[in-house]
């Protein structure tokens, strides 16, 4: 009868033994499991924070566009000069006139100044602006001339614009749903701009117009119209 080991020498030969046969079948597949969920949660980490930043950056962008716009109509809206202009039939049009005619007419127009000509074009300094609502995009068109003349082609400012509502505020500091003088130069005091985009919250935009002239009394409004 062989004598009985020792039990530290007992550990150490179960230990030389696995080294020199190697892992299970059990084990290798334990392992090959740990692994691959660790790579799975790596690439759902990785996929998680590309979609993130690409949402943000979208996101960045949109609000990017917004002021770029915002930036256009203040820096028109606070330039707006009473001239009365006319269209490209001839036709008198107000200083300051909208509408809500869908695509077929600008949702509104004036003449704005201080139009820097650093190409020493022969044109005015002051320039017809228009601002349209086409095919889901806030736009807006320039005119060379204020009189009569063709618009240059169109800017998009905006995409995937529903609707564009405007309000105006008056000399009295009350504001209307529609600006229709009965004094052709007569200016708003500010405008305010509701833009519903798809999928996206209505943005409230408000702007200040360049002071214009008061309006007349009644008396004397009358008896412009008369010796018109």
């Amino acid at each position: 009868m062989r004598p009985e080991k020792p039990q530290g020498e007992q550990g150490f030969t179960s230990l030389r033994r696995s080294a020199e046969h190697g892992f299970t079948l059990i084990e290798l597949l334990v392992a090959l499991m740990i692994f691959a969920m660790l790579a799975a949660a790596g690439v759902l980490l990785l996929g998680n924070s590309v979609s993130a930043q690409a949402q943000v950056k979208a996101r960045l962008d949109d609000m990017a566009a917004i002021q770029r716009a915002a930036g256009a109509l203040s820096a028109d809206l606070g330039q707006a000069v009473p001239r009365i202009s006319r269209t490209e039939a001839g036709t008198l049009a107000p200083a300051f006139w909208a509408h809500r005619d869908g695509e077929e007419q600008p949702v509104m127009q004036f003449v704005r100044g201080g139009w820097d000509n650093l190409g020493d074009l022969p044109r005015p300094s002051l320039q017809k602006v228009e601002y349209w609502v086409r095919q889901g995009r806030l736009e807006r068109r320039g005119y060379a001339q204020i009189d009569g003349a063709a618009g240059d082609e169109p800017a998009a400012l905006l995409d995937h614009v529903e609707e564009v509502t405007l309000r105006f505020r008056d000399g009295e500091g009350e504001w209307r749903e529609e600006w229709t003088p009965g004094q052709p130069d007569l200016m708003p005091r500010a405008v305010e701009m509701v833009v519903k985009r798809t999928g996206e919250p209505p943005v409230t935009l408000r702007f200040l117009v360049a002071p214009g002239p008061k309006e007349a009394p009644l008396d004397d409004q009358e008896a412009a119209n008369a010796a018109a």
